[in-house]
């Protein structure tokens, strides 16, 4: 098992940045793929990033591709997300997941974090 913990959410204005963090616990950290996935009110959740075991490997949802950044610390048991050029759509409940097989599927992600709230203004 593995439990997860963001932060680093806030509000920020149009065009600025933010770098969301996820804490893991337990010893298996470096088994599991990492996701990023948001919620905006009265939608879906989506998929927003994963990440490979080792971090070599990298795959973004087509809205945030060239702005985002997934990146992985084994050592650490985190994974981050960078985000830059922020856009008013990109507020959202942020959540981090986890999987023991690459997906951009929601429901094939068993661990979630409580999520953090990211809020861009104009």
């Amino acid at each position: 098992q593995v439990q997860l913990v963001e932060s680093g959410g806030g509000l920020v204005q149009a065009g600025g940045s933010l770098r969301l963090s996820c804490a893991a616990s337990g010893r298996t950290f470096s088994r599991y793929i990492m996701g990023w996935f948001r919620q905006a009110p009265g939608k879906e959740r989506e998929f927003v990033a994963a990440i490979s075991l080792s971090g070599g490997s990298t795959y973004y949802g087509d809205s945030v591709k060239g702005r985002f950044t997934i990146s992985r610390d084994n050592a650490k048991n985190m994974v981050y997300l960078q985000m830059n050029s922020l856009k008013l759509e990109d507020t959202a409940v942020y959540y981090c997941a986890a999987n023991r097989a690459l997906s951009t599927e929601v429901a094939a992600y068993g661990y979630w974090g409580q999520g953090t709230q990211v809020t861009v203004s104009s």
